[in-house]
């Protein structure tokens, strides 16, 4: 089986995760290898494999003569049911992301996570792959973003409804995403800082839902201007910061060893987050 560049990227990443606390088709990603095993225990990938559900890597063609790698989970559900993009971290694919894709298919929805570094050549190293991520053309993004929501949202399983949520820089790609994308269902902003222009709200027509942490002096010091941004535009923005946590709660607390604050954060906010999905 062929080595893909998004399993390189998620190569990359898991050994990212072991460094940086909060660092962030139709072919199978192949495992990563035993050095990047040996750096990091990898629950999140034992997770992914143990799991029931369908999952595969698809090619979904995007503008400009762009191919995106995505990785879909699907649930194991009778009735068609709403999907979910799901926007990586600052450090691209990982086991992780896949492993959240999983855990919405198994709440019921069926889960797309692209990799937005398909097409490049293979990174070196952790600053190459985030300068890259922050490099990528805002443009590209969305159009990306809109080849991935347009293709599973015809998927005969998919009942037509799309959300997107996204985690730290990612969380920010979602906010984005909600100000090009009217049709959206909802927007699950994880730890992402939001727009900062008000013409750019204005465009927003989904609610969005914010997950913030009470330890993330960085990204929480955005959340105050956000808020009155979206009240002058009569935007629904429903935040919630979960005190104890610190920033990539989301990840941290899935880990074995998780800290309380960052395990209880992730707990409530899975919670939260499934609570909402269902009202969709």
């Amino acid at each position: 089986m062929k080595r893909t560049l998004a399993a390189a990227f998620v190569l990359l990443a898991n050994a990212a995760f072991a460094q940086d606390p909060h660092a962030e088709h139709m072919a199978a990603a192949p495992a990563p290898q035993p050095a990047a095993q040996a750096q990091q225990p990898n629950w999140a990938k034992a997770a992914v494999d143990a799991s029931p559900r369908h999952r595969e890597w698809v090619n979904v063609k995007a503008p400009g003569n762009r191919t995106v790698s995505a990785f879909v989970v699907y649930p194991e559900v009778k009735n068609k049911a709403t999907s979910v993009v799901v926007i990586h971290e600052i450090f691209g694919m990982s086991d992780w992301v896949q492993m959240e894709a999983d855990e919405l298919a198994a709440a019921g929805y069926i889960a797309i996570a692209p990799d937005l570094l398909s097409g490049l050549a293979p990174l070196t190293d952790n600053n190459a792959i985030g300068k890259a991520i922050r490099d990528l053309p805002p443009d590209q993004i969305t159009s990306d973003l809109n080849a991935v929501a347009d293709y599973v949202a015809k998927l005969p399983a998919a009942n037509g409804k799309v959300a997107v949520a996204g985690f730290c820089w990612g969380g920010g790609q979602a906010f984005r995403f909600a100000t090009n994308r009217p049709s959206l269902a909802a927007a699950f902003v994880f730890y992402g800082a939001g727009p900062d222009s008000p013409d750019a709200i204005e465009k927003i027509k989904a609610p969005v839902y914010g997950f913030y942490a009470g330890n993330d002096a960085r990204i929480g010091a955005t959340v105050p201007k956000t808020e009155e941004m979206m009240k002058a535009a009569g935007k629904s923005y429903d935040v919630v910061t979960y005190e104890g946590a610190g920033h990539g709660f989301m990840r941290a607390g899935d880990a074995p060893a998780a800290d309380p604050g960052n395990k209880k954060a992730r707990d409530e906010a899975w919670a939260r987050w499934k609570a909402i999905l269902a009202k969709l």
